[in-house]
């Protein structure tokens, strides 16, 4: 492995897809259409006043949970990783402008007290009902246990929260 790793240029690792050869007993590629769950976290948040579907992701300055800086050009943040992402019709029905200030309250029921402190509110072109932040920051409202039915990875994509607005300092 070490004189594959200092070989110029690295090595290749290989992936018996990219050459078409499928490992499977028919020999050929195999897809499956899963089946569609009756209600999801962004179903539930809809029909909730104040409730959310939190989805997490990367920033532009990321790879994978190594944050290289804190500069998002792709969503238009600089300086700053502590953001929650929320439609401008959002914002107004709960009260709230961008720029606000919240703790970001994990909606998870199984007597966890799961809280993201001090996030500040970003109006952005995001679909109703749902709201958005970077990872690893908000990995803390995510539990343990929660996975998804078929793929076992953990629910990062639909976590359900709530806001509690920052007491004036």
């Amino acid at each position: 492995y070490n004189t594959r790793l200092r070989t110029p240029r690295g090595f290749l690792l290989r992936n018996s897809a990219a050459h078409r050869e499928w490992n499977t007993p028919t020999g050929k590629a195999n897809f499956f259409a899963g089946t569609l769950p009756t209600s999801t976290v962004h179903q539930q948040a809809r029909t909730a006043q104040t409730r959310f579907a939190l989805q997490t992701f990367r920033s532009h300055d990321q790879y994978n949970t190594t944050v290289y800086g804190l500069d998002d050009r792709y969503r238009g943040v600089y300086g700053e990783r502590n953001v929650i992402f929320i439609h401008p019709d959002d914002l107004a029905s709960l009260g709230a402008q961008s720029g606000d200030r919240v703790n970001v309250i994990g909606e998870y029921d199984d007597g966890v007290k799961r809280v993201a402190p001090d996030f500040r509110f970003v109006s952005y072109d995001i679909p109703r009902g749902s709201v958005a932040g970077y990872y690893p920051e908000l990995n803390v409202l995510v539990p343990l246990g929660s996975t998804g039915d078929q793929s076992d990875t953990p629910t990062s994509k639909s976590v359900m929260v709530s806001f509690q607005k920052e007491a004036a300092a």
